[in-house]
């Protein structure tokens, strides 16, 4: 047997933790990636990211808690040790279903493995000081620091606690800050060229999947319980597409037709590529675009699953597509690169990883690529602009700094179903029950 094989469920959850942590890799990444490798049960690679995704989603709490028990400073400690803390605490304190004397057994074995003796001796005293005393664990006074409170107790980067208080005040940033801690639901998105939502949702219940109706497109299901979707038989049929409801509004507020040339400049991996092409009703032409063609692999291979025949890939930066297909396209549509900060839900480690510096300079590309895409839209046809994220100066300052200086494009009336401010939408997790989107629709004026 392999030492691979020999590895448990924390142990790999640990190594994926600290290539997270330390090395910033993305999680949803080295997480398929590790799991695809390590040969463990399906319960043992539920629980890995259980304790993957968990610990992330809490990290900076987790470090608050060990200053509060360590005779150690945190950021002395070694990673490998910190990581096992992080870990046990996140067990100890949030999963009830693991007995604690296990959570700080298994804790102590690890750190027999990636540490010493007085390592040992600290990661055991640390947790079972902990267990005592977790009930008496203390965060900063809200009233004094409602900063510092928010950061600790609801677990999220100081800089971006601040920015949402300025923005939503704080008792909507906790609730934001709470809503983001919660799991995501899985959201599936029924293939209308070769079914019904009902169809699907009887397809589903012969699998024994539990689903419900989506109050915000007429295309989605609610998973409402466990769901293997890579062994479902609907999912090999091309039944449906794993796709938030927010980001199944896109295709929706483009409003794509049959017949008609659609561009999508950032197309990867492909979920809304393919749902314009059914609203389509998979006549016309979409050309999907993305700058890396592994990427645009991903779009192939859903089109080919989903039975789509009218997307063409195509590798390309979005802010060359103006040489070949000026004003061509009767829509475009400009899911830019962002931040994120609307799916922290779904990736913890944005949290984590992005900060002011990175903020600042993604406005400027978005704002390139938005303009220079809009060139392919032919006089009376439509832009939207989306991102899965939460920062004004991404969302509606690129679109007002675009319609500066670009004046032969107005922004297009919302009808009053739609979430909005300033004409444009806005979708928050706390609200809303979505992940964070933004949306704007525009048209290019007649001569």
């Amino acid at each position: 047997m392999t030492a691979t094989k020999k590895r448990s469920a924390r142990e790999w959850a640990l190594i994926i933790l600290k290539r997270v942590t330390e090395e910033q890799a993305y999680a949803h990444i080295v997480l398929d990636q590790s799991l695809e490798k390590s040969n463990l049960l399906d319960l043992d690679k539920s629980l890995v990211t259980e304790l993957v995704y968990g610990t992330l989603q809490y990290l900076n709490q987790m470090d608050w808690i060990i200053g509060q028990f360590s005779s150690q400073k945190v950021k002395k400690i070694a990673p490998w040790i910190k990581n096992i803390l992080r870990m046990g605490i996140y067990q100890l304190i949030y999963l009830d279903h693991i007995p604690s004397h296990a959570a700080v057994h298994e804790a102590v074995e690890l750190a027999k493995k990636y540490g010493h003796a007085g390592t040992v001796r600290f990661v055991n005293g640390v947790l079972r000081s902990i267990l005592r005393q977790k009930d008496n664990i203390s965060y900063p006074d809200i009233k004094q620091d409602p900063i510092a409170h928010i950061t600790y107790k609801y677990a999220h980067p100081e800089w971006l606690v601040k920015a949402w208080v300025k923005e939503l005040g704080v008792d909507e940033t906790i609730l934001l800050c709470k809503e983001n801690n919660d799991k995501a639901p899985m959201v599936l998105r029924t293939n209308t060229l070769c079914m019904t939502r009902d169809m699907l949702k009887e397809q589903l219940e012969a699998e024994g999947v539990e689903t419900i109706e989506s109050k915000w497109t007429p295309e989605a299901l609610k998973v409402m319980s466990r769901f293997n979707v890579r062994r479902s038989e609907a999912f090999d049929k091309g039944f449906f597409q794993v796709q938030d409801e927010s980001s199944q509004l896109v295709a929706r507020l483009l409003d794509p037709r049959p017949d008609e040339f659609i561009i999508d400049s950032c197309s990867a991996p492909g979920g809304k590529t393919t749902h314009i092409a059914q609203l389509m009703e998979n006549t016309g032409r979409i050309l999907a675009c993305d700058i890396q063609n592994n990427k645009l692999s991903l779009v192939a291979q859903s089109t080919a699953r989903l039975g789509i025949t009218i997307v063409e890939t195509k590798r390309m930066d979005a802010r060359d597509l103006q040489h070949d297909f000026s004003a061509k396209a009767d829509r475009v549509l400009v899911d830019a690169p962002c931040s994120g900060l609307g799916i922290i839900r779904r990736k913890p480690d944005i949290k984590w990883q992005k900060g002011l510096e990175q903020l600042e300079k993604l406005p400027e590309l978005q704002l390139e690529i938005l303009s220079q895409a809009a060139q392919c839209v032919r006089t009376g046809g439509y832009l939207v602009y989306s991102t899965c994220t939460l920062n004004p100066a991404e969302n509606q300052g690129v679109i007002k700094s675009f319609l500066s200086i670009n004046p032969d494009f107005q922004l297009v009336p919302l009808a009053e179903e739609w979430p909005q401010k300033e004409g444009m939408v806005h979708l928050f997790p706390h609200r809303h029950g979505t992940d964070g989107f933004f949306m704007a629709k525009m048209r290019r004026k007649e001569d």
